[in-house]
């Protein structure tokens, strides 16, 4: 039985002023795909890839409690059980063993892949393809842990790398062992994994049998292993959401790739499988890498408005009017600056300070986070 579940939980602070805690990066309408006539959101655009690879009523998405209501007026076919909500952010691991545990209770043999909230993926038909061989790989062997790594087109320093062992037969060649994974490089050690040709950037994808996953859990980190299965044990009782609300909270917080993937890697009785994805796949974490979604003009500056924008003598900038008015941004003389405006607040900043938007966040009086 194959199902889906999308993470959506992230804050989203790196595309403040935009991304709030009410509408966070994940429900905002900022992304134009080709003859669209309006722009969509992250969520929308995940949930769209699942299409004629998981049936409908078998997609789920993970998500804070508080967005339930956001996400079900945006895309009403995920409603009531079908939106795992978690009443306080426990990172990737509890998110993806919540999943888990509740389809482990749908099916003993469910096979459901991980998709998440923050990629611009294309082409769609071969992100389908490769995705199916993913399902594949475990319903051959549900013993199988499977991750996605993205065929690298630069040296990137931000990303963790997955490095291929041997190449599994069949598949075409897309399926190889998992040799090891890699925490973000310096430049150095990123530019000689992409020249090796044997890595790929990590992309937070992953196809899992509920139950091999939650047996892992069991052996890898036994502390979200026992909250998760008392969920598990309340989820077809009246009991649930106290259950719940008093076991996810106290979970401990840490990601899958630390807590799961990357023990699994280095035991020889688990077998974790890497397909390479050879399409475009952007991370869209930051404005800087918002940017890149958006057409460029002749001068390399980038703008998403409603209004009208001059860049004179101004090179490489992004300017994001959310405002969805007429009012006009004017650059002159400026270079490298991301420009946001919305209706209470407007960010200046240079490009290269895009990773530290999140202590200007840290400093902001709640009613504009």
């Amino acid at each position: 039985m194959r199902l889906a579940m999308i993470m959506a939980g992230g804050a989203g602070t790196r595309l403040w002023p935009m991304s709030r805690q009410a509408k966070p990066k994940q429900l905002l309408p900022i992304i134009r795909r080709g003859d669209d006539p309006e722009p969509r959101s992250l969520l929308q655009l995940a949930a769209d890839r699942l299409e004629g690879l998981v049936p409908a009523e078998q997609r789920y998405i993970c998500t804070a409690e508080g967005y339930r209501g956001a996400i079900e007026a945006e895309l009403p076919a995920f409603a009531g059980d079908r939106i795992l909500g978690e009443p306080a952010a426990r990172d990737t691991v509890n998110a993806v063993g919540f999943a888990a545990a509740v389809f482990e209770t749908i099916s003993p043999h469910a096979v459901f892949c991980v998709l998440t909230a923050d990629h611009v993926i294309e082409p769609q038909d071969r992100f389908r393809e490769l995705m199916d061989v993913g399902f594949r790989l475990v319903e051959e062997d549900p013993t199988r842990l499977v991750t996605f790594a993205i065929k690298p087109t630069y040296p990137a320093t931000g990303f963790g790398y997955v490095e291929r062992g041997d190449k599994l037969p069949g598949y075409n060649g897309l399926a190889s062992k998992v040799a090891r994974f890699v925490e973000k490089p310096d430049l150095a050690r990123a530019q000689a994994y992409v020249e090796s040709g044997h890595f790929g950037w990590n992309s937070g994808m992953f196809v899992f049998s509920a139950r091999t996953f939650m047996n892992c859990l069991d052996r890898f980190k036994p502390e979200s292993a026992a909250g998760l299965r008392r969920i598990q044990q309340a989820w077809t009782t009246k009991q649930r959401d106290e259950v719940l609300g008093a076991v996810y909270p106290t979970l401990p917080k840490i990601s899958v790739d630390y807590a799961v993937m990357e023990p699994a890697s280095r035991d020889k009785n688990v077998s974790v499988v890497t397909v390479e994805m050879d399409l475009t796949w952007l991370d869209v974490g930051s404005w800087p890498s918002y940017a890149e979604t958006v057409p460029e003009d002749a001068s390399g500056n980038r703008a998403m408005s409603a209004g009208r924008v001059l860049a004179v003598e101004s090179t490489d900038n992004l300017i994001v009017d959310g405002t969805r008015d007429e009012h006009t941004v004017a650059l002159l003389g400026c270079q490298g600056l991301v420009v946001v405006r919305t209706n209470d607040a407007t960010l200046i900043m240079p490009k290269a300070k895009a990773e530290a938007l999140k202590l200007l966040h840290g400093q902001l009086p709640a009613e504009l986070t």
